[in-house]
């Protein structure tokens, strides 16, 4: 038995590409795309009538250069979120603007808007997930958007503090960032490998399992961001783990016996005893990890500057 097919036994497998052909390879329940992924896909030659689709719906409506851009934009993390859900059974996680990441009623407005537009194209808001980034106005954005039905997933998460306060506001779903958290320990400290009990990724995640599993939160933890095939065995068990391409293929070639490392059963005797953030407390408790402030704006930074890239690319279309 391949470790793809020991790790869908006991853990959600989703794909994390924008790449159609990707996804249906290897049949994962869930699919998750942003701004990054989105870039790179709209310059492969297969989709191109989907992008000049959206070009003529953004022209169709008129307005500013600028106006035309944002409405291409959102119909393109649409259209290829539509086209996603015709092949995995389950819900696809699409990006609100990394700019507008301290801003809870931009965040609010934009989810609106995408899920007017999926629901236009009949597809349910019960399959779609509005990622947003993880920082106190996004958690708030988070809840706001929870309580009219419209589910999260909550991104470029990093600290502790950032998980409580997600569990705290009843987000459907978060993602930390395994590999991200790995880069960060291995350019700042002298150990350079690690093994996938050690690895400080992996920890993070059990971490925030166990501790969500022990005190009964509901939130789907989803690991992300892996840089190797360890990183993602080292958190056989957890709810759900969205995998790369790349990662998915080593795991279907790979038939290496796999182990359980999550499960809700021990949750209870090793997760964290209970907190409670407010405000302040979330603030300071985040700015104390040093690796978490870093890569949290470094993620936002990143995210916005492939933002802008693929919105450059767009007016193109629109002025040729």
């Amino acid at each position: 038995m391949s470790c793809l097919e020991q790790l869908k036994k006991h853990t959600v497998v989703v794909a994390d590409t924008g790449d159609f052909d990707a996804i249906a390879q290897y049949t994962p329940q869930d699919a998750t795309t942003n701004p990054s992924l989105i870039l790179s896909v709209v310059q492969m030659p297969q989709y191109s009538s989907i992008v000049q689709e959206c070009v003529e719906y953004g022209k169709s409506l008129g307005g500013s250069m600028d106006e035309q851009v944002v409405n291409v934009t959102d119909k393109l993390f649409v259209a290829f979120g539509t086209k996603i859900l015709g092949i995995v059974p389950g819900r696809v996680s699409t990006e609100v603007d990394a700019r507008l990441s301290f801003d809870v009623e931009g965040m609010v407005t934009k989810a609106h808007k995408l899920i007017k537009l999926y629901e236009e194209a009949g597809i349910s808001r019960e399959r779609v997930l509005i990622k947003l980034s993880t920082t106190w106005e996004g958690v708030q954005a988070a809840k706001i958007l929870e309580a009219e039905g419209i589910h999260c997933n909550m991104t470029l998460l990093f600290s502790f503090a950032q998980a409580v306060a997600c569990g705290e506001a009843g987000v459907t779903l978060i993602s930390p960032f395994v590999g991200r958290i790995f880069d960060w320990f291995v350019a700042h400290g002298d150990k350079k490998t690690f093994t996938e009990d050690d690895d400080p990724g992996v920890i993070s995640v059990r971490r925030i399992y166990n501790y969500y599993k022990r005190h009964g939160y509901k939130t789907i933890v989803m690991g992300a961001s892996f840089r190797n095939t360890k990183q993602i065995s080292g958190l056989l068990g957890c709810d759900y783990l969205t995998i790369s391409p790349k990662l998915l293929n080593e795991l279907k070639n790979d038939t290496r016996s796999l182990e359980v490392k999550l499960n809700k059963e021990s949750a209870p005797q090793l997760g964290d005893d209970f907190i409670s953030l407010n405000e302040k407390d979330y603030r300071y408790a985040h700015n104390e990890d040093a690796m978490a402030v870093e890569k949290l704006a470094e993620g936002i930074r990143k995210f916005a500057v492939d933002q802008v890239k693929l919105e450059t690319q767009i007016k193109a279309m629109l002025e040729s």
